[in-house]
C-alpha cells in the first residue's frame, strides 16, 4: 500500500494499492474468490477504516452517496460524510482524483478516464461540496505515454468553461509524430478544470501508470501497456480516501 504525503486535515487518509496488493477488480479475467479476498485484505490495511464503497465504473459522470448500497453501483463518483466509509476508484491508466473537504466533513473520488474528464465528472463532485475543498490527483497514464486523436482533443475544447479554460486545455495536448494524433496530458487537464472550478489545492500527478518502475517491477497495472503487449486485459489498482 502506497500512503501518498500531502497535506490533509487530521482526519483525512488516502491510499493506493499497486501490483504487490494484486487485481482487485471483478471485471477482467480474474477469479472472483480471489478478488474478493484482496479487497478484505485491502481492507483490513486501512487505518480506521471499516467498509469500501466499490463501484461499476463505465466512464459516465455518475455520483452517488457511499454506504447505501449493497452491491457496486453503476457509478464513476462517489462521496460520503460519513467516518470509517472509505470510497474507492479502480484504475489502469485512467486518472483517479480523490477530493477532501479542507474542514474535514466530507470525501469523494472519482473516476476521471478521458470520456468522464471530458465530459464533467468533475464538476459532478464539486456539486456535492458545501464547504472549500482540495484534490490529490492519484497514479495514471502521462503524457508521453497516452497518445489520442484530434476527436478526444474537440471533445474537450467544447466542454471548456471559460476562454482561459480552454487556453489551458489546449496546452495539455502536444502534436504527436501522426498527424491528427496528440499526447494527452490527464493530469493539466484536470488541473485546468480544478482550477476553473475554485480548487486551489491540488497535488499528486507525479506518477506514471504505463512507465513506472519499482524494485525492477511495474509497479502499477497499465491497460494501455498490456494492450501493447498483446495482452487482452489487465488487473486494476484500487485510490481511496475516507474520514476517521
Amino acid at each position: 500500500m502506497i500512503f501518498p504525503q500531502c497535506e490533509l486535515p487530521a482526519n483525512i487518509r488516502l491510499a493506493i494499492s499497486d501490483r504487490s496488493d494484486g487485481n482487485l477488480a471483478l471485471h477482467v479475467e480474474d477469479d472472483a474468490v480471489a478478488v474478493l479476498k484482496r479487497r478484505a485484505h485491502l481492507l483490513q490495511q486501512l487505518p480506521d477504516a471499516n467498509a469500501i464503497q466499490w463501484l461499476q465504473q463505465v466512464h459516465g459522470t455518475k455520483v452517488i452517496e457511499a454506504g447505501l448500497f449493497d452491491q457496486q453501483p453503476t457509478a464513476d463518483a462517489a462521496f460520503t460524510q460519513k467516518a470509517g466509509q472509505a470510497v474507492a476508484i479502480l484504475s489502469a491508466d485512467c486518472l483517479p482524483v480523490l477530493f477532501w473537504a479542507m474542514d474535514g466533513s466530507q470525501v469523494a473520488a472519482a473516476h476521471a478516464g478521458w470520456r468522464g474528464l471530458a465530459t464533467g465528472i468533475l464538476r459532478q463532485v464539486a456539486a456535492t461540496f458545501a464547504v472549500p475543498f482540495s484534490a490529490y490527483l492519484a497514479p495514471a497514464i502521462s503524457q508521453p505515454y497516452f497518445e489520442v486523436g484530434q476527436e478526444v482533443k474537440a471533445v474537450f475544447l467544447a466542454s471548456s468553461l471559460s476562454p482561459q479554460h480552454r487556453q489551458a486545455v489546449l496546452q495539455a495536448f502536444t502534436p504527436a509524430e501522426q498527424v491528427g494524433k496528440y499526447y494527452a496530458d490527464l493530469y493539466q487537464l484536470a488541473r485546468a478544470e480544478l482550477t476553473e472550478l475554485g480548487v486551489v489545492n491540488v497535488t499528486g500527478g507525479n506518477a506514471c501508470t504505463y512507465s513506472d518502475i519499482d524494485a525492477e517491477n511495474q509497479r502499477f497495472y497499465s491497460y494501455r501497456r498490456a494492450s501493447h503487449q498483446q495482452q487482452k486485459d489487465t488487473g486494476r489498482i484500487a485510490s481511496l480516501i475516507w474520514r476517521v
